[in-house]
């Protein structure tokens, strides 16, 4: 089982690694050239697959996330803010929820925002309503459901294939983001690099500010064409990071993990729906059924109690708004 450490690595995969810079301050990280050669390793493994370098320098495996990770400056600051809530010190109101996690009976609202380029705009109320749905249905008894807003579209091409890039991102929520403190910005767009999605974790430099939201690859929404991810659970994934959670390999099979205590190790990502799956052997079996893994959306179907807790407590230290 994981113990709730403040880890060294950043929240993006097991192998989102610091550069070589880092190293000497962070004992046990790899260099830059190891992080590679797994790059390398894990191409062979997934045809087609590219490795994915963060504006940060970090670099991230897979196609299914890209989410930005906290640093271990905002990772300590986080898990202190977190206690400090839990302690009733800064926010009374927010007592009762973590002590009993079932109490949460979160609304979020939600705002989406297609971006197309003129031919592609294919994203029917009936897919962003399927979508909402898919959200409401894995999170609610877990103590979150949603509620659309509203939906804007908007024609700009350059926001359409780059709004992975930083500078297109900030555009385009700029202009789009409905009060961030009190809402959840979707945005459905086309990131390159074979990047399925992306979020901002609770507390990072951008939360509550117009840049805090949710990216989807816009057929990843239910009935969408991106087999074997179109069922909504990259949604549901990326807004499980929205909501606090960080991936189930998170440290692989370290002892840091996700931060959650009920959440098998695993060594790396899952594709496919591996059921067998082993990675870390002392740890039971990998946990290729959560959402926060990489597996097929077929395969993801549940979250655990402790990431409940987790939710609930990243909730009411940054995002009681919602």
């Amino acid at each position: 089982m994981r113990t709730r450490l403040i880890p060294v690595l950043l929240a993006i995969a097991t192998i989102s690694l610091t550069v070589t810079s880092a190293s000497a301050q962070f004992p046990g990280l790899r260099t830059a050239d190891e992080v590679l050669a797994d790059a390398a390793a894990y191409r062979a493994q997934l045809p087609g697959d590219t490795p994915m370098v963060a504006a940060d320098g970090h670099i991230m495996l897979g196609r299914r996330c890209a989410t930005h990770g906290l640093t271990p400056a905002e990772h300590a600051a986080a898990d202190a803010r977190v206690a400090m809530v839990a302690a009733n010190i800064s926010e009374p109101n927010a007592a009762a929820l973590l002590a009993d996690p079932k109490l949460a009976k979160n609304t979020v609202n939600v705002w989406v925002h297609v971006i197309h380029d003129g031919k592609t705009d294919n994203v029917s109320k009936a897919d962003i309503a399927a979508q909402i749905k898919v959200l409401t249905r894995a999170l609610r008894k877990k103590g979150f459901k949603f509620r659309p807003r509203g939906t804007t579209r908007t024609k700009k091409k350059s926001w359409f294939k780059r709004c992975h890039k930083d500078t297109p991102y900030r555009k385009m929520t700029n202009k789009l983001a409905v009060d961030p403190e009190k809402n959840l910005n979707i945005y459905l767009c086309n990131p390159g690099g074979g990047i399925l999605g992306f979020a901002y974790l609770p507390g990072s430099s951008v939360t509550g500010t117009a840049q805090d939201g949710v990216v989807l690859l816009y057929t990843t929404l239910p009935n969408g064409s991106a087999a074997p991810y179109n069922e909504g659970d990259t949604g549901t994934h990326e807004v499980g990071h929205w909501l606090g959670l960080l991936h189930t390999f998170e440290g692989g099979c370290g002892a840091t993990g996700d931060k959650v205590g009920d959440t098998p190790a695993e060594a790396s990502p899952a594709y496919g729906c591996p059921a067998d799956r082993d990675s870390c052997p002392s740890d039971g079996l990998d946990p290729i059924f959560n959402f926060m893994d990489y597996t097929d959306d077929s395969c993801m179907n549940s979250f655990t109690n402790g990431q409940k807790t987790r939710m609930a407590e990243q909730v009411a230290a940054f995002r009681p708004g919602v």
